[in-house]
Order: C-alpha cells, then sequence, then structure tokens
C-alpha cells in the first residue's frame, strides 16, 4: 500500500467544525475523512458524500434468499422427494412462506452486515491508522490528504485560521492491514505533535 502524507487538525467544539469544513472544501483541498466521537447529523452532507447503496445491496440479498428458498423447497418437494401427503400439492406455497420469509430475512441481515464491514474495513483482525486516539473520546479530527499541488505549511495556516486547536503532520498507508495492535509495530510515522 502507498504511504500518503496528510496534515491533521483537531477541533474541540462541533460548532468550530462544521464551518471550517466548509471553508476546506471551498478552498479546494482534499478532505480525507472526518473523524467524531459521537454522530453528528448532516456530517456525510457537509462533506459532500452520496448517499449509501447498502439498501439496495439488501433487496439485492433478500431476493437471494427468497429464491433460494423456493428453489430449494421446491427441488425437494418436486423433485428429490416427492411425498404425497393426504392428496395435497407438491406445490404448496402457502406452506413455504414462513421458511422463504426467513431465508430471505437472514440472507438480507448477513448479506448487509458483511457488506457494512467489508465496506468499512472493520474486523477484529483489521488494523487502521488512528490519526487521534482522542477521536474516540471528545475531540473532532480532520484529515486532509497533501497531493502534488498542496502545500503543508499553507494548509496548517489556513486549519489554524479556520479554528484548529491542534495541527501535526503524518504519513499513513491510507488501507487496511492484518495483524494487532498489542504485537505489531505500528507503520506510521508521526512527524510534529500537536498542538494542544
Amino acid at each position: 500500500m502507498a504511504v500518503k502524507k496528510f496534515v491533521v487538525g483537531v477541533f474541540t467544539d462541533e460548532a468550530v467544525l462544521f464551518p471550517a469544513i466548509g471553508k476546506v472544501r471551498s478552498a479546494g483541498y482534499k478532505i480525507h475523512e472526518v473523524y467524531t466521537p459521537m454522530p453528528i447529523h448532516g456530517m456525510d452532507h457537509a462533506l459532500g458524500l452520496r448517499d449509501t447503496s447498502l439498501h439496495t445491496a439488501g433487496f439485492i440479498y433478500g431476493i437471494t434468499g427468497t429464491t433460494t428458498a423456493l428453489t430449494g423447497i421446491g427441488w425437494v418437494f418436486n423433485i428429490d422427494w416427492p411425498v404425497n401427503i393426504g392428496g395435497k400439492s407438491h406445490f404448496d406455497l402457502a406452506a413455504w412462506i414462513p421458511i422463504t420469509f426467513e431465508l430471505t430475512v437472514l440472507f438480507s441481515a448477513v448479506g448487509m452486515f458483511l457488506t457494512f464491514l467489508f465496506l468499512n474495513q472493520m474486523a477484529p483482525f483489521v488494523r487502521k491508522h488512528h490519526f487521534n486516539l482522542r477521536s474516540t473520546d471528545d475531540q473532532f479530527t480532520m484529515v486532509i490528504e497533501l497531493t502534488e499541488k498542496s502545500n503543508a505549511e499553507e494548509i496548517k495556516a489556513f486549519l489554524t485560521n479556520v479554528g484548529a486547536v491542534g495541527i501535526n503532520l503524518q504519513e499513513a498507508e491510507t488501507g487496511w492491514w492484518i495483524g494487532r495492535y498489542d504485537t505489531d509495530k505500528t507503520p506510521l510515522k508521526h512527524k510534529g505533535e500537536l498542538l494542544a
């Protein structure tokens, strides 16, 4: 994975963070991610993120579960083991509804859960770089990716002007890797310290 450079700005107030996001985007800087200690309504809109497609994936998984149930039950009762039960039809859709419903829900729930983990690169064995450990406690962290055209000192000054209380420069791999935090050395280099 490629190692990229990032300017990390730390904010202590949500009311300062929201206008700062708008100003950073207006200035043309590339926001890699914003980390917050709790969900914030409207953050995805402020960052210009599109709506999630997880509901579409859930529908596809549900249809797959329905098809699997109907195909499996139909094969068992019509081809593999057709039993004459009191003269009833082998194709009894009303009797198949509970199992079909349960497999639809099971496929949809498990599929969306695994898709969510994959898209967010989350799993017990996955390691990712933490730009600011206090992002899970009481600070808001804005990570701006440095490109060939951007100047780190200019971005640091810009973040200071929009209300960041701490700024530093970090190098990190943008993806994820398999490992444990307690045994593996982190492949990240911190340059500079937070100002606060």
